[in-house]
């Protein structure tokens, strides 16, 4: 390695990653956060531009690709998953990114994605989830909550929605987590954590849309609401959360239960969490789904779980090397005949 070289290369800062392009998104829209907490962490992961890549679907933060001075694409709906795939197996030395929101992700692309991630290919999926479609002005997606009313569920939804992160656990994704536009830190924290891994990682965003769909994670986000009803998962850590830190989750055979801390129960009561306990992930991800529970129960933060599994991209690489030393120089014709061929007479 020639340090000497590397050394005379500029350091790059987070206005290096941002283009000349108007960024078109609504005064307020949570996607400017996003945006900025992206180039923030862009410059510290020692990544080339020219070795980045950012691709997206179709929807407001489908814009993404314009605003990062980087490679990019802004593909087709709910094929950016598909195209970033495509991408990993041709080049698997590129840093892939891709951008999607709740309607392009889990809709019309909901196939794809669950494919890239039991694939486990190595690029990091952003999931931007407003629980709206919000460029088509405000119908809704497959995460609105039962009954929402909108432009295209005038008496309220029918629909059961999706949980965006037991979608990825049965999906096997091999790297889980979430995190929320209005929190800088943490989601500058899971984003280079995301990048950190070494495969399929998926990481969902609660991102406002203040037009259409105002406040949805409000409750999360808000000071005065947001230290009683966020909890922030940390590796090696009990569940601890309100604002005096004097709440606690534990489980209760395999029910989470919110507990007080003080004489009855202690923080070596509490459940210890561990990103790599795939049965204890589960819990965590549903621990919203139960509505005689949602009211009670924290929303969880943070990377939920991890784990070390191949990646598609390396595998691939391993079985064509394989087949030409095993094999030589491949036969077009014989392949395509394959086994199966009659002569007719």
């Amino acid at each position: 390695m020639n340090t000497t070289a590397m050394s005379s290369q500029p350091q790059l800062t987070a206005k290096d990653f941002a283009t000349d392009q108007e960024v078109r998104w609504c005064p307020g829209c949570g996607d400017y956060s996003i945006l900025a907490q992206v180039q923030r962490i862009m410059p510290g992961l020692g990544i080339p531009r020219e070795n980045i890549v950012i691709i997206s679907g179709i929807g407001c933060s489908s814009r993404f690709p314009y605003y990062m001075n980087t490679y990019g694409m802004h593909s087709i709906h709910g094929r950016a998953t598909s195209i970033a795939s495509g991408l990993k197996a041709s080049r698997p030395d590129l840093s892939v990114w891709i951008v999607a929101g709740d309607g392009d992700a889990l809709s019309i692309g909901g196939n794809h994605t669950i494919h890239l991630l039991r694939r486990n290919f190595n690029v990091n999926l952003l999931l931007f989830n407003n629980q709206i479609y919000g460029l088509t002005k405000g119908q809704y997606s497959p995460t609105s909550e039962e009954r929402k009313v909108t432009k295209s569920t005038p008496f309220g939804s029918i629909d059961h929605p999706f949980n965006p992160l037991a979608l990825a656990m049965g999906a096997d994704a091999s790297f889980v987590a979430r995190t929320m536009d209005r929190d800088l830190k943490h989601m500058q924290e899971i984003l280079i954590r995301s990048n950190q891994h070494k495969g399929a990682s998926f990481t969902e965003i609660y991102q406002n849309c203040n037009i259409f769909n105002d406040g949805a994670f409000e409750i999360f986000t808000e000071k005065a609401s947001k230290p009683d009803h966020a909890l922030f998962l940390e590796q090696g850590k009990p569940l601890v959360f309100g604002a005096g830190k004097n709440k606690g989750i534990r489980l209760d055979g395999f029910t989470p239960v919110v507990v007080a801390l003080g004489e009855t129960f202690t923080t070596d009561d509490l459940w210890v969490h561990d990103e790599r306990d795939f049965y204890k992930a589960q819990i965590l991800v549903r621990m919203f789904d139960d509505p005689s529970l949602e009211k009670s129960l924290p929303r969880p933060f943070g990377v939920f779980y991890e784990t070390d599994r191949a990646c598609y991209e390396d595998v691939m690489a391993m079985q064509i090397e394989e087949a030409i030393a095993t094999k030589g120089k491949g036969d077009l014709d014989k392949l395509l005949s394959g086994n199966e061929v009659w002569v007719i007479e």
